[in-house]
């Protein structure tokens, strides 16, 4: 372990999404001092009655960080903007990119350890029996704008990192897990159990535990080498057979097969043609259609090896997230 880690406090921006609420838990389990930076309006529930200094301010405008990284022995990006589509390009970037960019370079102005979370969809892809690892080439982002920017945020990270910053960069897979209070990736859970999953993706993801993944992100803050990736996914599986899983556990109607290719390109262009029409871009457009039906196989042995990473059952996983959410009034 760093020897000033726990002595000085640690910044984690994204405090209140569902893998920075994690990490913030975590580290006041471990005894950790915590700051956070939350925007002004921001969703009071995931910090009440938590032990942490609160910095009110916005990764898009750098005045606000200085104070909050002073004194801090590490700082844990996780806030972004996540959209899977075609559009919002500009303000993905503004917050992906951008807005990490400003946290790099005030942490390295303020020496502190940076701990970047990324993505997967930052990562290259393997077919099943060849995941993809840190060094798998990245594949064509198929006009998907997150995965543009996520990209790009890296590339934020590793210009800092050549003007001195000591930084780490984590890859998580699709997260579960409790403290899911927007929800993210939890809505995809909840939309089967609604019954609106009938008809699955044609296509491979990751699923992980965000537990996990928060327990990983400490231990890259702790240990990881400076500039170095990690890929912390689970368990590589179809999203007919997860989503059969989240049916199963939370009772919601079972999906009956994995949709056809003439019915996801009718299904992506309506949702691209809705959205030229509404102004808002939802969930089922051409550009997440087509990004999902890549082989998004991963491997997670460098976080094994070097951090000590581990991965949970998937059933252990989708069952503890469907708790929360009916222990949240969220089902």
């Amino acid at each position: 372990m760093v020897p000033f880690m726990t002595l000085s406090p640690t910044l984690v921006t994204g405090a209140t999404g569902l893998v920075g609420n994690n990490v913030v838990r975590q580290l006041l389990s471990r005894g950790w001092s915590v700051r956070v930076l939350a925007r002004d309006g921001a969703d009071p529930r995931p910090l009440a009655g938590l032990d942490v200094e609160i910095f009110r301010g916005d990764i898009r405008r750098p005045e606000t960080l200085s104070s909050a990284c002073s004194g801090a022995g590490a700082v844990i990006h996780a806030a972004g903007y996540v959209h899977l589509g075609r559009t919002g390009l500009d303000l993905q970037r503004a917050i992906n990119v951008e807005g990490t960019r400003n946290v790099a370079r005030t942490a390295r102005q303020a020496g502190a350890r940076m701990v970047h979370i990324s993505s997967c969809d930052a990562a290259g892809i393997g077919p099943v029996g060849a995941p993809a690892d840190e060094d798998t080439p990245l594949a064509d982002p198929r006009g998907c704008t997150y995965a543009i920017s996520k990209r790009e945020a890296e590339q934020a990270v590793h210009e800092e990192i050549g003007k001195g910053l000591d930084a780490v960069i984590v890859n998580p897979g699709f997260m579960l897990g409790p403290w899911d209070w927007k929800p993210s990736s939890g809505r995809m859970l909840l939309e089967v159990a609604r019954g609106r999953g009938l008809l699955a993706p044609h296509g491979w993801f990751s699923v992980c535990d965000v537990r996990d993944v928060a327990s990983g992100i400490i231990s890259a803050a702790e240990r990881g080498a400076r500039g170095r990736r990690y890929l912390m996914a689970g368990e590589n599986t179809t999203y007919l057979a997860a989503w059969r899983l989240f049916a199963r556990v939370s009772g919601g109607r079972r999906p009956w097969m994995t949709a056809g290719p003439a019915m996801l390109f009718l299904a992506g262009r309506g949702g691209d043609l809705a959205a030229r029409l509404s102004g808002r871009e939802s969930d089922v457009n051409s550009a997440a259609i087509a990004y999902a039906r890549l082989p998004k196989n991963y491997t997670s042995r460098r976080a094994r090896e070097e951090l000590g990473y581990a991965s949970r059952p998937l059933e252990e996983t989708v069952r503890d997230a469907w708790a929360w959410f009916k222990d949240n009034g969220y089902a």
